[in-house]
């Protein structure tokens, strides 16, 4: 509560009035045309009280006014809003609980690399306002492998990359996948392995190069190297190999990133008629790349 202002001191009710000094002895025509000093005192004093509660008042209402724009969030003051960058809004992000005595991916005593926690929780979840796309959902949360292969174009890739994950020994596929209102289109693929290693010969000989991936996704045959990402978002733990499609890109534009985390390959992808929005796709990699590192 803000201090009294200096305007509001001139008279409290509680301090008495101090009586005015005795007029002189003199005739009685004096006295009546002097009047009763009582009454004078009365007005005056009203007065003063009006005067004090109307400031009494102002200053409550500056300081009331004053108080609620400090105590607002820039994007409640008109005129004061903060333009959207573009990025979606997500749930609260939890990494999901390790079973009992079990080391995190990237602990020392882990040397495997091994996501102890159950793969289908470490999925990023959809952001507000997304719709989702069942049919990633696959049986009990495991896309069939046939399912993902399903992702690219040749036939030949599609063989090729099928037997790599008999010859690697895949174990699971988790999936998740979501429209946001704006038309694009995201998916997310989890593909776990027994270690580290395995997913690290299997992103570097077979799934990525520098410039290009080795496999083209449907929709996405000219592709080449994203580096929009800002360095301060590369994760310690996690290989990050993050592409774009370049123009001429046809009907819609494609964004894809693969990422390897420990025992885990990961792939996002997304989409959208005329152009895939740069900040939506770096926001996506970054925040699945935390949950797996």
């Amino acid at each position: 509560m803000s201090e009294p202002s200096e305007a509001a001191a001139v008279v409290s009710p509680a301090e008495p009035l101090q009586a005015e000094p005795a007029e002189p002895a003199g005739s009685t025509e004096q006295a009546d045309q002097a009047g009763p000093p009582v009454k004078k005192d009365r007005r005056v004093l009203r007065a003063v009280l009006r005067w004090t509660a109307a400031t009494v008042v102002f200053a409550t209402a500056c300081a009331a006014a004053t108080y609620g724009i400090t105590e607002m969030r820039r994007t409640d003051v008109p005129g004061l809003a903060t333009v959207s960058d573009g990025r979606w809004t997500y749930p609260e992000i939890q990494l999901p609980p390790l079973p009992s005595g079990s080391p995190s991916p990237f602990a020392e005593a882990n040397k495997a690399g091994v996501h102890y926690a159950d793969l289908r929780k470490l999925l990023l979840p959809a952001p507000k306002g997304a719709k989702a796309d069942k049919a990633l959902s696959g049986a009990d949360g495991w896309l069939p492998r046939k399912d993902f292969l399903a992702a690219y174009a040749s036939k030949d890739d599609r063989d090729h990359i099928d037997q790599l994950l008999t010859d690697y020994a895949l174990r699971h596929i988790a999936a998740r996948g979501w429209t946001t209102p704006d038309g694009t289109h995201t998916r997310i693929y989890l593909l776990r392995f027994d270690t580290a290693v395995v997913v690290d010969a299997l992103q570097r000989d077979e799934f990525t190069n520098w410039n290009s991936p080795s496999f083209a996704l449907r929709g996405a045959a000219d592709v080449h190297s994203d580096d929009s990402f800002p360095g301060i978002t590369q994760r310690d733990n996690i290989v990050r190999y993050a592409y774009t499609e370049t123009k001429p890109y046809g009907a819609e534009q494609v964004r894809q990133a693969y990422l390897a985390a420990g025992d885990t390959l990961g792939l996002v992808v997304q989409s959208r008629k005329g152009a895939a929005p740069e900040i939506p796709f770096q926001q996506t990699v970054v925040l699945q790349s935390q949950l797996l590192g």
